[in-house]
């Protein structure tokens, strides 16, 4: 798999984890385009690494990545040691983002991709933790990648549903915090 600037990742064999498409990829980051240099991003259910190790490639300040697989997790740390100007640019977190979620309570994300399994029933849980857990910056996007097939968008308490994209059989739906009208 290759990211911007022509670099090469690598991946797990098997279909263990689902990198995103290359398309799907270049669209996110066309979408994000002046957001991405100096944020904070949060890779939930990272995979390879491929959303972050872009978002590194991009000038991206700091990247937390959550992953589940202890192998998916080695790759990521490898992927992103490549592009990353030292390992104080990330941090890599094995476990379920349920429970990891919960433990980075009040710290700040200007940007968040989240791309579990599509068959999972993670997203109402994810997104609503990242609301009470107050982990989205005020400012900050969050982009969920989904099969409409699997997952359908819908409203979320505190956020608000700003734009979707579908692309082949995969959706792009992005939120932001609920504004209070004043």
């Amino acid at each position: 798999m290759r990211i911007y600037g022509n670099r090469l990742l690598k991946t797990l064999p098997g279909d263990l984890t689902r990198p995103t498409s290359a398309k799907v990829r270049e669209a996110l980051f066309n979408i994000w385009q002046g957001k991405v240099a100096g944020c904070h991003w949060l890779d939930l259910c990272a995979g390879n690494g491929s959303m972050g190790a872009e978002a590194l490639c991009r000038e991206a300040a700091f990247i937390v990545g959550i992953e589940k697989y202890g192998k998916a997790c080695q790759i990521i740390k490898e992927n992103w040691q490549k592009i990353a100007h030292g390992e104080q640019d990330f941090q890599v977190i094995k476990g379920d983002s349920l429970k990891v979620l919960k433990t980075l309570d009040r710290k700040k994300f200007d940007l968040i991709y989240f791309d579990p399994p599509y068959q999972s029933r993670l997203y109402q849980p994810v997104l609503e933790l990242i609301v009470n857990h107050e982990l989205l910056h005020e400012l900050g996007e969050i982009a969920v990648e989904h099969n409409p097939k699997f997952w359908q968008a819908t409203e979320i308490k505190g956020l608000t549903r700003v734009q979707q994209k579908t692309y082949g059989n995969t959706s792009l739906t992005f939120y932001r915090l609920f504004e209070r009208k004043r």
